[in-house]
């Protein structure tokens, strides 16, 4: 009973257009007051207490690790290498899309922010060559959501505070995955680009390959420095984030001089404010969290689900609706944040492995990003590409079936996320 007055709570709020972060901290408190006699002090002490992880200062890093490198010139080199590398396939200039922003992801942490650094470099020269408007935007689009499964990735970080996981684990079990889903994008791109006949470009020659690889190599390097760091055990994911900050400004102001030293308070404040954002809704969903184990939702939920004989199966099953289905009315953070505290010790019950079960919510997380009405992607991209959001929601079908079959292949196959941890013993 408890347990359904908080959600109708929580949704009634949000249904009046308030922020999910200030409907979250409203419910609590609300809830608190009214329905039980916990005191004031102890909501006040959980809220300092629960958010004394150090895992979260790796989220205002990355933020402005991604600033710098998407101010910085790192993306426009990162295209010009793909180009080379891949731009005499069919459809090239796309592919070298897709290559692109996994490179990016793998630097960025963000999805948002792989669409806009990659989206507005390619966008444009796709649409010189003759490209469809549709057929860019599409791939741009979906390519980008990369950005969060590729590490690192601000996603993986707020699973990891809700649920007490490893950042590290979650870091190295999204490579294969990640890898398998550009693939995949990249192969409907070119199937597409084949059969539409779309244009190709003059194949690079070794020496152009070799500049442009010169050109991105500082950009690329932090991809082995955050990853191979982590692996190694020379700093943790938090470190990582604060290494992969300063040298993202060292690259982007000193080294390849896209930006001046005046530009950087600008870049100051736009982390700034975006990791405010974030921390804020960080701090209600801890609050949320904090009533979901007072009420004993979690273990209620746990019990109920196994009296009626869901298995593993059945379980993952209802956990991929559930999460497309906030997808169509919250943004990833905010569904991470509210349901992982939930799901999660149910997962954990039914023998579900936490890096599995993390990766899982992630991927559901990208596809969310890529369908209205709140896919953060799509309002980027179309701000981008100039295209409506119903024509661009159009655009991106193609991309978005694959991503629904991969979301399939990932929630039964285990494996596919556990391999590289368990191979690296971790």
């Amino acid at each position: 009973m408890n347990a359904a007055i908080i959600f109708i709570l929580l949704f009634g709020l949000m249904l009046t257009g308030m922020p999910v972060s200030i409907s979250l901290g409203l419910t609590v408190l609300s809830f608190l007051f009214f329905m039980t006699d916990v005191p004031v002090e102890a909501v006040a002490l959980k809220l300092f207490t629960g958010i004394e992880k150090f895992e979260i200062m790796a989220i205002p890093f990355f933020i402005l690790a991604g600033n710098f490198l998407t101010h910085g010139g790192v993306a426009r080199r990162m295209i010009a290498f793909a180009t080379a590398m891949v731009g005499h396939w069919y459809g090239g200039l796309a592919l070298a899309a897709v290559v692109a922003c996994a490179l990016f992801a793998a630097i960025s942490g963000s999805s948002p922010a792989t669409v806009v650094a990659i989206g507005s470099v390619i966008l444009p020269a796709m649409a010189a060559q003759g490209f469809p408007k549709r057929f860019g935007a599409g791939v741009v689009t979906t390519s980008g959501s990369l950005g969060i499964l590729i590490p690192p990735s601000i996603p993986m970080v707020l699973f990891a505070v809700s649920t007490n996981s490893s950042v590290g684990k979650l870091f190295i079990a999204g490579i294969v995955p990640g890898l398998v889903l550009a693939f995949l994008l990249g192969l409907t791109t070119w199937y597409r680009a084949w059969r539409n006949d779309y244009p190709r470009m003059p194949k690079a020659s070794f020496r152009e390959r070799l500049k442009a690889f010169r050109d991105s190599f500082w950009g690329l390097a932090l991809i082995v420095i955050v990853i191979g760091g982590i692996y190694t055990g020379l700093f943790t994911p938090t470190e990582a984030a604060a290494v992969s900050a300063v040298y993202a400004f060292i690259i982007a102001v000193f080294v390849y001089k896209d930006l001046t030293l005046r530009d950087v308070p600008r870049v100051l404040l736009s982390s700034a404010n975006l990791s405010a954002m974030i921390l804020y809704i960080i701090t209600n969903a801890v609050l949320f969290s904090f009533l979901m184990t007072y009420e004993n939702i979690p273990h209620a939920l746990a019990e109920w689900m196994i009296a009626q004989g869901f298995g593993w199966i059945g379980f993952l099953l209802i956990v991929n609706v559930l999460l497309l289905l906030a997808g169509n009315v919250m943004e990833p953070s905010s569904i991470i944040l509210i349901m992982a505290p939930i799901l999660f010790p149910v997962a954990v019950k039914l023998g579900i492995d936490p890096v599995h079960f993390g990766i899982l919510m992630t991927v559901n997380m990208e596809v969310g990003m890529c369908h209205p009405p709140v896919g953060l992607n799509l309002y980027v991209a179309s701000g981008i590409a100039k295209m409506g959001i119903t024509e661009l929601t159009v655009a991106v079908w193609p991309w978005l079936l694959t991503m629904l079959g991969f979301l399939v292949l990932v929630t039964y196959w285990e494996g596919l996320s556990t391999f590289l941890p368990r191979l690296l013993g971790m």
